[in-house]
C-alpha cells in the first residue's frame, strides 16, 4: 500500500488530460489575433469599396439627370394619350442588377412587384407576366412568382446604362410575343444620396395609343404609332435603368460605410479582449515565477 505522503503528492499533481492554464490562454490569444487580422482586412476592403462607389455615384447621378429627360418626354406623351378604357392585361418589367453588396436595393423592387401581383395594385392580375432585368431580383421573384416570369435579362448596365441597352431590351420585349395592353416598369426612385423608394411607371402599347382620344384627333399612319410606342418603351426603360443604377451606387456606398463602421467597432472590442487576455497571461506567469521563487 502507498503511504499517506505518496497519495498526497500524487493528488497535488495536475492530471495529464487537463492542459495548463497558460496553454489555454495562448490558444485564445492566438485565435483573437487571427480574428483581429481578418477583421482589419475586411475593413480595408469595405473602405476601398466605399471610395469606389462614391466615385461611381457622381457619374451615375449625371447619367440619371440625362435619363430623366427621356422620362419627362414620355410622361408628357402619355398625359395627352390617356386610354379610353383601363388596360386589361399588364406586363411588369422589374429593373434590378446582377451585383450585390448594396443593401435592400433589389428586395425593394421585388417586394413592390409581389405586392402588386398579390393585391391587384396598378391593374395587376395573378397571372400577369413579369420580365426581370438583373439576376438578383430574378432569384427573389422565382421563388414565389416563378410561373409569371416570361423573360429575364442580365449583364445590362454593368457600368452606366446606355440608351442602346434600353433599346435592345425594348426590342426583345416586343419580339417576345407576350400579350399585354400596357407595361408597368417597377424601379427604384432616387430620393437622395441616402434614401430611395420603389416606384412604377406605366407605358401604353401600340393599340392603346391608337385607341386613345388624344391620338384619334390626328391622322397618323400605322408605322408612326408603332415607332412611337417602341421609342416610348425604350425611353421609359432607359430612364428607369439610369435612376436604378444611381440608387444602387448610393445604396452600395451606404452599405460599405456601415460595414466599415461595424468592422471598426468589432476591432475595438477584439483589441480590448486581446489586451485583457495578454495581461492575464502575463500575470499568471509572474505568479508562477514568484511562487517558484518563494518555494526555493
Amino acid at each position: 500500500m502507498l503511504s499517506r505522503q505518496t497519495v498526497a503528492r500524487l493528488a497535488a499533481q495536475p492530471s495529464l488530460a487537463a492542459a495548463p492554464s497558460s496553454a489555454r490562454n495562448m490558444a485564445t490569444l492566438r485565435e483573437l489575433e487571427l480574428r483581429l487580422k481578418s477583421v482589419r482586412n475586411i475593413e480595408k476592403i469595405t473602405k476601398s469599396m466605399k471610395m469606389i462607389a462614391s466615385t461611381k455615384l457622381a457619374k451615375a447621378q449625371r447619367a440619371m439627370q440625362n435619363g430623366k429627360q427621356y422620362g419627362i418626354a414620355n410622361s408628357e406623351v402619355f398625359q395627352n394619350a390617356e386610354p379610353s378604357e383601363a388596360p386589361k392585361r399588364k406586363l411588369f418589367i422589374v429593373i434590378s442588377s446582377d451585383k450585390g453588396l448594396c443593401g435592400g436595393i433589389h428586395s425593394s423592387v421585388s417586394k413592390a412587384t409581389r405586392r402588386a401581383i398579390t393585391a391587384g395594385e396598378h391593374g395587376a392580375a395573378p397571372d400577369s407576366p413579369i420580365m426581370v432585368i438583373g439576376d438578383k431580383s430574378k432569384a427573389q421573384l422565382s421563388r414565389t412568382l416563378g410561373n409569371n416570369l416570361a423573360l429575364t435579362f442580365n449583364a445590362i448596365g454593368r457600368d452606366i446604362p446606355t440608351f442602346a441597352d434600353a433599346a435592345g431590351v425594348a426590342d426583345l420585349i416586343i419580339k417576345s410575343g407576350v400579350k399585354y395592353d400596357a407595361i408597368a416598369i417597377v424601379y427604384n426612385k432616387f430620393v437622395s444620396a441616402i434614401s430611395y423608394e420603389s416606384a412604377v411607371a406605366e407605358v401604353l402599347n401600340e393599340e392603346a395609343l391608337k385607341e386613345s382620344p388624344g391620338f384619334k384627333a390626328y391622322e397618323m399612319e400605322d408605322d408612326v404609332t408603332k415607332d412611337l410606342a417602341e421609342f416610348s418603351l425604350a425611353n421609359a426603360i432607359y430612364a428607369a435603368l439610369t435612376e436604378g443604377h444611381a440608387c444602387e451606387q448610393s445604396a452600395r456606398r451606404n452599405a460599405m460605410d456601415n460595414a466599415s463602421k461595424n468592422a471598426s467597432d468589432m476591432i475595438g472590442s477584439l483589441q480590448m479582449q486581446f489586451n485583457r487576455g495578454r495581461q492575464a497571461a502575463i500575470t499568471n506567469e509572474l505568479v508562477d515565477i514568484i511562487t517558484g521563487a518563494s518555494a526555493l
